[in-house]
């Protein structure tokens, strides 16, 4: 179920990127290819996929229109990767299987072009075809999951300043919960906002979120450690090279691997209020784990 699952989700979503981002013909050509550089150059696109999921989990079907706010996610969690990739940051050259951003158009337009990317997201958020209520309580959950307080550039922030250094447990999960699960979780709590989800189910899909996010990044780790470049899309090893916080370094691959399972169980069982209709995202978060074997 899990390809089919990713496969409509990854279509829905590239066909509103494709509808929302300007074209490359349009001036200045140069920012928009680079834009478009990024963004079609691959991935599961699992932040929209999951934000759709969450939608037709708490509406009972896929809501009109959420794939917009998918396309938004995307666009956010692109530009964090065109910066991640710079040089100041982590100074790749590969992303997705292609040259990064910056080895193709620059540095000065690969910034601009992170930086468009998440201005053009909050266009797209703004004109949601949601109740106006629900529209305000996604952009200020996904404005909070990318900003500095236990967010996406807060996480990032102390990732940079742990280079080097032996990170303890609380550091390492506060960089992972903030770096990149603070955007999962905004994915699937923004997905059940757009369905009108009551208070009850945004704590539980918080929850869930939140825990998967945190699953993602240690599985992310762990492959960065025993597979190759060719594998990931990215240049493997850098995390071990740059001495970066990562949680096979602390606990090593097996503990690793084990933490991954029971964050997911512990996913799994924020979703049991929802029954059947959980089951799709259910074998997305079992995916995320899968991904390590």
């Amino acid at each position: 179920m899990v390809e089919e699952i990713l496969e409509q989700g990854r279509a829905a979503a590239d066909a509103a990127l494709d509808r929302l981002i300007p074209l490359e013909t349009q001036p200045p050509v140069s920012i928009h290819k680079a834009m478009r550089h990024s963004v079609f150059a691959g991935g599961k696109r699992l932040r929209p996929v999951l934000c759709m999921e969450a939608g037709r989990m708490v509406g009972g079907k896929l809501p009109a229109g959420i794939e917009e706010l998918g396309a938004a996610l995307e666009m956010l969690h692109t530009y964090s990767l065109i910066h991640d990739d710079l040089p100041a940051l982590d100074n790749d050259d590969l992303r997705r299987g292609r040259p990064t951003c910056h080895k193709v158009f620059g540095e000065a337009i690969a910034i601009l072009a992170g930086d468009a990317l998440q201005t053009q997201a909050y266009e797209v958020l703004a004109r949601l075809k949601s109740r106006a209520e629900a529209r305000v309580r996604i952009i200020e959950e996904i404005a909070r999951a990318t900003g500095t307080v236990d967010g996406m550039i807060g996480g990032q922030v102390v990732d940079l300043e742990a280079e080097h250094m032996r990170p303890n447990a609380e550091m390492l999960e506060y960089i992972h919960r903030s770096k990149t699960a603070a955007l999962i979780s905004a994915s699937v709590v923004s997905g059940g906002l757009y369905a009108e989800a009551k208070d009850s189910q945004v704590a539980r899909l918080r929850a869930f979120g939140q825990a998967v996010g945190l699953a993602f990044q240690i599985v992310d780790d762990i492959l960065d450690v025993t597979q190759t470049s060719e594998q990931l899309g990215k240049t493997a090893g850098k995390d071990t090279a740059a001495e970066k916080a990562t949680y096979p370094a602390l606990f090593g691959l097996e503990e690793s691997a084990r933490k991954a399972d029971s964050l997911v169980s512990a996913a799994f069982a924020e979703l049991e209020g929802f029954g059947e209709r959980g089951e799709r995202l259910k074998e997305l978060a079992r995916f995320l784990v899968e991904r390590k074997k």
